[in-house]
C-alpha cells in the first residue's frame, strides 16, 4: 500500500503527468490511483446545495490514497540548526487531484490512465511501462498543432483552387476578347471596301449567273 501511495503521488505531481516503472507496478497503480481521480471527479459534480460536507467527505476519502505528510519528525535536522522542512508531496497531490484533474475529467466516466510497454530492462530483465493521465498538457498541444496544421493545409488547397479558377476565368474572357476584336476587324475591313470593289464585285457575280453551259460534244455527234 505505501508503494502504491508513493507512485499515486509521483504520478500526480509529475510535470509531464507520466512515470516510468515496471508493468506489474503500473498494472497495480492504475485501478488504484483511478478511484482516487473518481472521487475528485465526484467532488467537482456536486450542486452548490451539497458542495459542503459532500466535498469534504470525499476529499478525506481521497487523503487516504497519498501520503499526508510526515509533521511527526524533529523540529531540528541536527545539522548546523537548520529546520527541516515538511513532506507536503501528498497534499499536493490532494490539492492537484481536486483542482485541476476533477475539473479535466469531470465528463470523462473512466479511463483517467493509459500504459505503454517498453520492453525489458537491461540486468535484472524487468519489463518497463510508462504510465501517464490521457489528456496531458503534450497530448494537447500535438493536437492542437496537428488541428492547426490541418486548417493551414486546407487554406492552401482553397488558395490554389481560386488561382486556377481566376486563371480560368481570365483565359476565357482573353478569348472573348480575342474573338470580338476578331469581328470589329472583319467588320471595319468590310466597311473600308471602295464602290469599285464592290461594283467589280457585283459583276462579276451577275456573269458567272447569266452564263449558261455548253453542250457536251458527245451529245452532238449522236444528234
Amino acid at each position: 500500500m505505501s508503494m502504491l501511495r508513493n507512485l499515486a503521488v509521483s504520478l500526480i505531481n509529475s510535470r509531464e503527468e507520466r512515470i516510468v516503472t515496471t508493468l506489474p507496478k503500473a498494472k497495480e497503480l492504475r485501478p488504484f490511483v483511478e478511484r482516487a481521480i473518481t472521487l475528485s471527479r465526484k467532488a467537482n459534480g456536486l450542486e452548490v446545495e451539497d458542495s459542503g460536507a459532500r466535498a469534504l467527505h470525499l476529499r478525506r476519502q481521497a487523503a487516504g490514497f497519498f501520503h499526508a505528510g510526515n509533521m511527526r519528525q524533529s523540529a531540528l535536522t541536527g545539522k548546523r540548526g537548520q529546520l527541516r522542512l515538511p513532506r507536503t508531496a501528498g497534499v499536493a497531490a490532494l490539492k492537484r487531484l481536486f483542482d485541476e484533474l476533477g475539473e479535466r475529467y469531470k465528463d470523462r466516466p473512466g479511463g483517467y490512465t493509459r500504459i505503454f510497454k517498453l520492453g525489458r530492462r537491461a540486468g535484472d530483465n524487468a519489463e518497463l511501462a510508462i504510465i501517464e493521465l490521457v489528456d496531458n498538457q503534450s497530448e494537447r498541444e500535438a493536437l492542437e498543432a496537428a488541428k492547426k496544421r490541418k486548417s493551414a493545409g486546407s487554406k492552401k488547397k482553397k488558395g490554389a483552387e481560386a488561382k486556377s479558377t481566376g486563371a480560368a476565368g481570365r483565359g476565357s474572357a482573353a478569348q472573348k476578347e480575342a474573338a470580338v476584336t476578331t469581328t470589329k476587324a472583319a467588320g471595319k475591313a468590310e466597311a473600308e471596301k471602295t464602290p469599285e470593289e464592290t461594283s467589280s464585285l457585283a459583276s462579276a457575280e451577275t456573269t458567272g449567273e447569266t452564263t449558261t453551259p455548253e453542250p457536251e460534244s458527245g451529245a452532238g455527234k449522236e444528234n
